[in-house]
């Protein structure tokens, strides 16, 4: 009996503590920070949510197939970049639409590399291809227009990631789209339930005769497009296109996943939770900016609740 209760508290705790910790976490800031339940404040944790957000929902989908995914930030990156570049462009005179879709076909070719090669080669993990491609395409950012960064964008570009409707900016309901599309999908798609096989037992799903190659291959084409769409988001938000943009967000993104109930071990967690897990985080983040916690402090805090959030993990998959 004892060990039935001790069970059922620690299962409690793994699927409401997260909830609960932010509730107290934005309680505790509201009355350390005065600041921090502004309006203006609120508007801003979402709107830096929906970049990482994005992301994390497109890990979400990598890590429900027992994979890893570390070059999103990179992608995101080579994406803004990309697209920046095609909207200043005076000699291609293209517009924001072309330049939204470019940076999405670089996702998209970045999560198709990393997929072809995990899908088609299973004696290299997923760790070193995407690992690989953080480097690469860190590196294609690094020479792309010649080292520079690129400014002066266009009005219409910066409306994606600063324009409000109902004073609530446009990212916020992108980052809204983009998490009921994929809720939706994983909940009541075959697609969506083959994601769950494969992470929950990829030898039974094989047996049944799921195509593993083929949904391996598809949710790290995911995850390279909502990491382009966050780049572009980031880019349009920042009015120019860094050569530093999305360093360490794949440590971000990871931590909402897993934070959010999703396990490192594949079949088990989904959207809604890592929703959570990205306001958490970026309340976090929010919070020790403005504490005026400086970088280093902030780095190590980070790292404690990414470790927290593996053994969140490790806690929920003995309760399993």
């Amino acid at each position: 009996m004892t060990n039935i209760n001790h069970a059922s508290l620690l299962e409690m705790a793994s699927r409401y503590g997260i909830a609960a910790g932010f509730v107290v976490l934005c309680i505790t800031l509201s009355f350390t920070t005065p600041y921090f339940a502004t309006g203006d404040n609120i508007g801003n944790i979402l709107a830096q949510v929906s970049i990482n957000g994005i992301m994390a929902v497109g890990l979400t989908f990598v890590i429900l197939t027992a994979g890893i995914d570390l070059s999103v930030g990179s992608i995101l990156a080579l994406a803004g970049i990309v697209s920046a570049s095609v909207v200043t462009s005076s000699d291609l005179n293209l517009g924001v639409a072309a330049a939204l879709l470019v940076g999405l076909a670089v996702g998209a070719t970045a999560g198709a590399i990393n997929g072809a090669i995990i899908a088609g080669s299973r004696s290299i993990p997923p760790f070193i291809v995407t690992l690989g491609m953080l480097s690469a395409a860190r590196g294609l950012t690094q020479i792309y227009n010649h080292g520079s960064q690129i400014s002066d964008l266009s009005d219409n570009f910066m409306l994606i990631g600063n324009g409000q409707l109902w004073g609530v900016q446009f990212s916020v309901y992108i980052f809204a789209l983009v998490a009921i599309i994929s809720f939706l999908v994983l909940k009541f798609t075959r697609f969506g339930r083959y994601v769950y096989a494969v992470g929950g037992n990829e030898r039974g799903a094989r047996t049944a005769g799921v195509n593993i190659g083929f949904i391996k291959f598809s949710v790290y084409l995911i995850s390279g497009v909502c990491a382009a769409l966050s780049g572009i988001i980031y880019t349009s938000r920042a009015t120019s296109a860094s050569l530093q943009a999305g360093l360490g967000y794949e440590l971000d993104a990871i931590a909402a996943v897993v934070i959010g109930g999703t396990s490192l071990a594949g079949g088990c967690g989904g959207v809604v939770g890592t929703i959570l897990g990205a306001l958490l985080i970026g309340v976090i983040n929010n919070g020790l900016d403005l504490l005026s916690v400086d970088s280093g402090n902030k780095q190590v805090i980070k790292g404690v609740v990414i470790v927290f959030a593996v053994f969140l993990d490790t806690v929920r998959a003995r309760i399993r």
